[in-house]
């Protein structure tokens, strides 16, 4: 596959992969920054920032465990949005250090959220871990959900979604929200390859990792259909229109090495030590958890497909390691009843490192 390839000639259109890349479609909300939260009768101090000058300039309660922050990052091209479900008893002044558990998403939804609120849209995240003494932190990971440093043909510079998350949120979090060093991270579609990518490329930042139908080999080709690449371009197309999908990781011949440091395939050696939890679905409808009115075309999802296929290869390559590894292959498509069903199974082996 080349730079110069179009994805007209496997007819992606028509396999419906605009629909389903998480939905990606049509979110490219502007961000208005709200203004800080005030507790009446007194004045609050702002919470510390990042070493870089990161910081939070907007806080909004939703509900009685979320807070929604804005933040304004040196290192974006935009505000970023990030929502955390707060445990019991914690307190902004406590002394108490929480564990963290990190909960990436896919490419934005076609309904409107943002990636910071797609796992609480879709799923009884709330509910699953009421009883959890956790902060669940769920991040926007920018329209393409890439959950990297984008590599912007050599240059670096924005959008730099890993630095944002693993350095200036984190130390956002640690400093200013009671979060504690003890860290799970899981994640669905884009946002499991995330996952796994960021617990391998940051040895000891987390104890356990999970993905629910990532794309954990991002340099698997199969020339007859989907790959990897193919879901970078149309995401960016997508989601970030007038970049060139190069701009992510380069060109995944001519510049592989780059792909490479950021394939969870090729740096499954890395995660030795990590609890790891890997699910996927077969591509066809059922299993038990499909959506309510969802409609049975009688096809594979090809995009369900493709994860099983690359999570089959993934857990191998760690099996052959011997890297002891937690897996769930089922039949069903890539949508979030199954997400939800990953979640609650998963989270025992995830919080059990941590809690």
């Amino acid at each position: 596959m080349s730079a110069g390839r179009t994805m007209g000639r496997r007819g992606l259109i028509g396999m419906g992969v605009i629909a389903g890349v998480a939905g990606v479609a049509g979110v490219l909300a502007s961000i208005a920054p709200e203004g800080p939260a005030r507790v009446p009768g007194r004045r609050r101090r702002a919470p510390a920032g990042a070493d870089d000058g990161a910081a939070v300039i907007g806080e909004r309660r939703v509900g009685r465990r979320i807070l929604d922050l804005t933040i304004r990052s040196p290192v974006l091209d935009r505000l970023a949005r990030v929502r955390l479900l707060l445990p019991r008893g914690w307190s902004r002044d406590g002394s108490r250090a929480w564990p963290a558990l990190w909960l990436l998403s896919g490419a934005y939804g076609g309904d409107g959220e943002d990636g910071h609120t797609a796992w609480t849209a879709h799923t009884d995240v709330e509910g699953l871990t009421e009883d959890l003494d956790v902060i669940v932190v769920m991040p926007d990971g920018g329209p393409c959900a890439s959950c990297t440093d984008w590599w912007n043909r050599g240059a670096g510079g924005p959008p730099q979604w890993e630095t944002f998350h693993l350095t200036e949120l984190r130390q956002i979090l640690e400093r200013g929200y009671g979060a504690g060093t003890a860290r799970a991270v899981a994640g669905n579609a884009m946002g499991g390859t995330g996952a796994l990518a960021y617990a391998a490329r940051h040895r000891g930042l987390f104890r356990a990792a999970a993905s629910f139908s990532g794309f954990v080999h991002t340099l698997y080709r199969d020339e007859s259909g989907l790959d990897v690449a193919d879901l970078v371009e149309l995401g960016v197309a997508i989601g970030r229109p007038g970049a060139a999908w190069t701009d992510v990781w380069g060109d995944p011949d001519a510049q592989r090495a780059v792909w490479r440091r950021h394939n969870p395939y090729d740096l499954a050696d890395r995660l030795s030590g990590v609890r790891l939890y890997v699910s996927a679905g077969d591509g066809a409808p059922g299993g038990g958890a499909r959506r309510d009115g969802a409609e049975d075309t009688g096809r594979r999802d090809v995009l369900e497909t493709l994860a099983h296929t690359l999570a089959l290869e993934f857990t191998g390559k760690l099996r052959t390691l011997g890297i002891p590894v937690s897996t769930h292959f089922y039949e069903g498509t890539h949508d979030w009843p199954y997400w939800e069903r990953e979640l609650r199974a998963a989270l025992p082996v995830l919080t059990a490192e941590i809690v």
